[in-house]
């Protein structure tokens, strides 16, 4: 008897945290193993679609369903992507969606996810922050509210899965991602450089570099930590990268020679390498001043290392980064700047800015006496290996689609035994 249709509809092919994202959603998927899936990819921005390898037995499986011809209307409709996207396209649609960094959803994505039947988001702070997003309508004449614009379907909390296989240990004969720099003592920040001026863009990355370079501009040339930028903008092209060192360089020569070593690493790296980086003798500490995540896929990826992460004390990282493995920042929440806001970051809303001066103390202390910190942060490793892991994430994938889809079970139908006359 053939399974019930089901199509899912994300940007499988992408280089991108939603293409990661969504191909964990799919092994997920497939681990269930309910459906005769059918996968339409989609573009996510000038992201690279060339994350597909046929050569595995899941690139093998993804690219199979790829093509299928559909000739009425799925059973199950799994779309990824912003919430003001989604659509209802099946007998039961399920719209996820990596979350959000602010305190108020757009109203467009309020509108989007009451449009499925299920909306499934990363994190609790997602789920939290899009339950309370309330607009209300009033009325022109009396001024009066008439009605109030929430989401009534309900949502779901999935995390993302690290594959232990790949960022548990460090992969063997990799090639060296840190040859040519000289420390062997250096923090890590990885994320994209986004829009606006200096102490407002999301990941808070130029005042992370001054607030660093002023805590150890202070030691001895031998002695100050380097601070290692895996970083890009839009892409990874030689204009992206001109721009980045341009910003670099404006906070660095504040500093002049007292300034400890920044280095760049620009380009588009494996996850093996990924993994290689994260697990290198020289990398010490993450750190990170970022104003809101919506899950923090490469902060997750590191807690597998078990090496101490320092990040602000508030969103979607929350989540897997407890505060008695983790350096969590003190800080508060303002309104997003006007630099920064875009058609989803309303200007209405609010997200983190770091206590620079609480921020430079954790950071002086963290270098200072590095093998306390490196003692704590030890229980991330086992806190995200047995509940931040993918299967963890098969298995609650797994629950959800059992509490909200029913699978008709088809029994063989027995006939009776014909007595021959």
């Amino acid at each position: 008897m053939n399974k019930p249709t089901l199509i899912y509809q994300a940007p499988v092919a992408t280089r991108s945290g939603y293409g990661d994202h969504s191909r964990d959603i799919l092994k997920s998927i497939f681990k269930y193993d309910k459906f005769d899936v059918i996968t339409f990819p989609m573009r996510w921005g000038n992201t690279p679609q060339n994350q597909i390898n046929p050569t595995t037995e899941f690139g093998s499986k993804l690219i199979s369903t790829i093509g299928k011809q559909v000739t009425k209307v799925p059973d199950v409709f799994v779309q990824m992507t912003v919430p003001n996207e989604f659509e209802k396209k099946g007998k039961f649609s399920i719209g996820i969606t990596a979350g959000i960094e602010s305190t108020i959803a757009p109203k467009e994505w309020i509108d989007g996810c009451n449009k499925m039947d299920l909306v499934i988001v990363p994190t609790e702070f997602s789920k939290k922050i899009l339950l309370s997003t309330i607009y209300d309508e009033t009325d022109k004449r009396t001024k009066q509210v008439v009605r109030q614009h929430k989401i009534t379907t309900p949502i779901e909390v999935l995390h993302e899965g690290d594959e232990l296989e790949t960022y548990l240990n460090p992969p063997k004969d990799e090639v060296d991602v840190l040859e040519g720099i000289d420390s062997d003592n250096n923090f890590l920040f990885v994320g994209h450089w986004l829009r606006g001026d200096l102490g407002h863009d999301r990941k808070d990355v130029g005042m992370m570099i001054k607030t660093f370079c002023t805590v150890f501009k202070g030691l001895p040339k031998e002695k100050q930590p380097g601070l290692i930028l895996k970083t890009s903008m839009a892409g990874f092209s030689v204009t992206d990268r001109e721009q980045i060192e341009k910003k670099i360089t404006q906070i660095t020569n504040i500093f002049g020679e007292k300034c400890p070593p920044i280095h760049l690493l620009f380009g588009d790296l494996t996850e093996k390498q990924m993994s290689s980086l994260y697990h290198h003798p020289k990398v010490k500490t993450m750190l990170s001043f970022t104003k809101g995540e919506g899950y923090g896929r490469p902060l997750c990826e590191f807690s597998l290392t078990g090496k101490p992460i320092i990040v602000p004390n508030w969103s979607g990282h929350v989540d897997f980064l407890p505060d008695r493995f983790t350096e969590l920042l003190e800080g508060e929440i303002k309104n997003i700047h006007e630099s920064a806001a875009d058609q989803f970051l309303l200007k209405e809303a609010k997200w983190f800015y770091v206590d620079y001066s609480k921020a430079a103390a954790k950071l002086f202390d963290v270098n200072d006496k590095y093998k306390n910190y490196l003692s704590k942060s030890k229980g991330l490793r086992e806190n995200t290996k047995k509940h931040f892991d993918l299967e963890s994430m098969h298995s609650k994938f797994a629950d959800i689609m059992k509490k909200y889809v029913t699978i008709p079970e088809f029994v063989a139908l027995k006939l009776p035994e014909i007595k021959k006359l």
